[in-house]
């Protein structure tokens, strides 16, 4: 793929402000706002986790202060060590309280600029974890009577970026 020199200048500093920041934090937190498409919602996710031996970790459906809000508390555990797992549920002191953690199918089509970070083709993306969060009610997206559009938070691997 040709890029011209302006925007490969331009993703050169995003790079390596990128790097700065990982090696400053161990993570950094990639925010994408929803898409013209239909299906693009907004979301966040974590740049920097893989490099600790962890998946990433995506949310969906919430602005950029509460994506950030969420992932950072769940974030600090695993670069403290902790390994979250597919079907647990977590405590988070931001926004809802509580997020079930799923593994996230299709990361190659999600995470792209940990796939950039990390040099690595969408077919052998590195893997994450989406965390479903609760509406005011406790109820999460699979139960009946989520409060939330199906779009606002959709399924793991039935949305891509």
């Amino acid at each position: 793929m040709y890029l011209d020199p302006q925007t490969t200048a331009w993703l050169d500093q995003e790079d390596a402000h990128l790097a700065a920041v990982i090696r400053a934090h161990r993570w950094a937190v990639q925010y994408v706002g929803a898409g013209d498409e239909p299906g693009q919602p907004a979301f966040g996710y974590t740049i920097g986790l893989f490099g600790l031996g962890h998946p990433e970790l995506v949310v969906v459906g919430l602005d950029a202060w509460n994506a950030h809000g969420l992932l950072q508390p769940v974030a600090e555990q695993v670069a403290d060590g902790r390994d979250v797992v597919p079907g647990e549920r977590l405590s988070v002191g931001h926004g809802p309280g509580e997020v079930v953690v799923e593994v996230c199918p299709n990361p190659g089509e999600v995470v792209l600029g940990a796939n950039r970070s990390y040099r690595r083709p969408a077919e052998h993306s590195v893997p994450a974890y989406q965390l479903a969060w609760p509406d005011h009610a406790g109820r999460y997206p699979w139960d009946v009577g989520w409060a939330g559009p199906p779009a606002c938070q959709p399924r793991p691997g039935t949305w891509e970026a």
